[in-house]
């Protein structure tokens, strides 16, 4: 209760500002007897006494006018007198279904904070079965000091079963205010529900194209019983640039950027342009270079349905080959709720690889799908929560390039070991299926293989593929993958954490069997600095199993492995 006093106390905190005034102290300490008297009742104590001194004088007793010009002590004594508990606890009438705080019941401590989450769970009931204006009708709270109890009597007022009506916007200059009413999608017509509203707010803040959504409910119901909804909007800069860059001892530099605009015509329209450099300096194989360029437009067909155009130009220099690519598709992305979003689209691929047999050319037409589930606290930092992906790309092979499908998953969860998430248990699993063409039939980018900062720190990139051509001397990637990585995180202050961790990475040809492939593993230990973008993260690790690759490697990026 003293903790609770204490940080209630306005007195306090304006006597340790330097800056303050013998007049700021004098008018938090006529502030105090109402701030206390509320931590009070919050704790169950509805009997007490207070009286706040300033040099000797209570201050409720010194009129405004007459404020002390210099104050040397305050004074501040409260008795909490006895816990009261109650002896009724009423809201009626409820929803089917309301649950009441278990706290809100004859013979627990009467808590003013538990009467106010009763008649708001009370009246959430109802608003979540469409009655949007219900409110408390009358409260009637009585407290027996003799007893030392209190009775709660709150009856709510239900209000008519409401619809939504029409949405008012306003604020939006550059984009069209007819996309913005499709992009929003409010509900006219159908049932009041405050998950739809959210899910409204969820529409317009996700495309980025606003620094500001404000969405209330109108004051009152028009006719029919429809409320309007008042939508205020305020836009954010159109266009927008970010960089990255990750270093690693056996890998090289990668740096990376985007340029990206949000609302390339008027519409909410959004277009990316990524570029990569990667390898550069590199122990093995030779310099990367991609560029990529993405165009989605919102609410197309549904509120929660965008449409794409993505493609991709890309050179790649391995140990073991050269690789031109080019990839163009189209597609729909489905948000199904906050957490589960799909992806579908049609593309076609084309690939030039350059090795010791020669140059193969690869023509594909794909059929990519996708589903991700995420409910991470924090993607870029996470926690507690879980992710999944998976993604199966059948395809059709064009002029001597095999027919098959792809399959991948990558699933990854985090478990905080206390309440502040200072130590946090992090697990992957990743695994990859390539079912159909022969290797040889097969593009090489649709191949699989192990090592590196994305798969198994400690070993080299790429460094574990299968040997399978020309007598068993030239490398490709397989046609199966497993990788797994386990993390220890611990926080050391607030900028400051540790990790250690260990990864495992196998690829094998038609199977998961030893016989069919090979393992390798690392594990080392890590350095993690918060930043307001995400962790800076230094990896360092070795091998532990395989014969791919011997040392220790070193990795600097931004963000957490995974």
């Amino acid at each position: 209760m003293r903790k609770a006093i204490e940080a209630a106390s306005l007195t306090r905190s304006a006597s340790a500002a330097e800056d303050s005034t013998a007049q700021d102290v004098f008018a938090a300490a006529r502030a105090d007897y109402a701030r206390l008297v509320g931590a009070l009742y919050d704790a169950g104590y509805y009997g007490g006494t207070i009286s706040i001194r300033i040099d000797g004088r209570e201050a409720a007793g010194i009129a405004p006018m007459d404020a002390p010009a210099q104050i040397a002590q305050v004074e501040i004594r409260v008795t909490p007198g006895p816990v009261f508990t109650f002896s009724k606890a009423v809201v009626a009438p409820l929803a089917k279904d309301t649950e009441l705080p278990a706290d809100f019941a004859a013979g627990k401590t009467a808590r003013s904070g538990v009467i106010a989450d009763a008649a708001q769970t009370g009246i959430s009931g109802w608003r979540e079965i469409g009655h949007a204006k219900a409110e408390i009708g009358r409260q009637q709270i009585t407290a027996d000091h003799r007893a030392e109890t209190l009775a709660a009597d709150i009856a709510l007022f239900t209000g008519p079963l409401t619809s939504f009506g029409t949405l008012h916007a306003q604020g939006n200059a550059r984009l069209r205010t007819k996309r913005l009413y499709e992009i929003a999608g409010f509900p006219s017509g159908k049932r009041f529900s405050p998950e739809a509203l959210e899910e409204v707010r969820d529409r317009l803040r996700r495309t980025g194209i606003f620094s500001s959504v404000t969405l209330s409910e109108a004051e009152h119901l028009r006719a029919g019983n429809l409320l309007d909804g008042e939508l205020t909007v305020i836009e954010a800069k159109t266009r927008r640039i970010g960089a990255g860059a990750e270093i690693a001892s056996n890998d090289g530099v990668t740096l990376s950027g985007y340029w990206l605009h949000r609302n390339l015509f008027g519409g909410g329209e959004r277009l990316r342009f990524d570029a990569e450099v990667a390898g550069i300096g590199g122990a093995t194989g030779g310099t990367d270079y991609s560029l990529a360029g993405r165009l989605d437009r919102p609410a197309t067909f549904s509120p929660d349905t965008s449409a794409f155009l993505a493609t991709e130009l890309s050179r790649s220099d391995e140990e073991d080959y050269t690789e031109q690519a080019f990839d163009i598709s189209f597609g729909l992305s489905h948000i199904f709720n906050p957490r589960l979003t799909g992806e579908a689209g049609i593309g076609y691929g084309w690939s030039r690889i350059t090795d010791a047999t020669g140059n193969s050319l690869y023509r594909t037409i794909d059929l990519p799908l996708s589903l991700t589930w995420d409910n991470r606290d924090d993607p870029a930092d996470a926690t507690r929560g879980y992710y999944g992906k998976a993604e199966l790309t059948p395809f059709l092979g064009l002029s001597g390039t095999g027919s098959g499908a792809r399959l991948t998953g990558d699933f990854r969860a985090y478990h905080a070991l206390d309440a502040g998430g200072r130590f946090v248990l992090a697990g992957r699993a990743q695994f990859g299926g390539l079912f159909g063409p022969d290797l040889d039939e097969a593009p090489r980018d649709d191949l699989f293989y192990s090592g590196g900062g994305g798969t198994v720190r400690g070993q080299p990139y790429q460094s574990l593929g299968v040997a399978v051509l020309q007598g068993g001397t030239l490398k490709t990637g397989g046609n199966r993958f497993l990788g797994v990585s386990g993390e220890i995180r611990a926080a050391i202050t607030a900028s400051i954490g540790v990790v250690a961790f260990y990864d495992a990475g196998f690829v094998g040809l038609d199977g998961f069997s030893d016989t069919d492939g090979d393992w390798q593993s690392g594990a080392g230990l890590g350095l993690r600095y918060k930043t307001p973008i995400g962790p800076i993260r230094l990896d360092i690790a070795g091998p532990v199993s395989g014969s791919t690759g011997s040392g220790a490697q070193i990795y600097l990026g931004i963000g957490q492995a995974f």
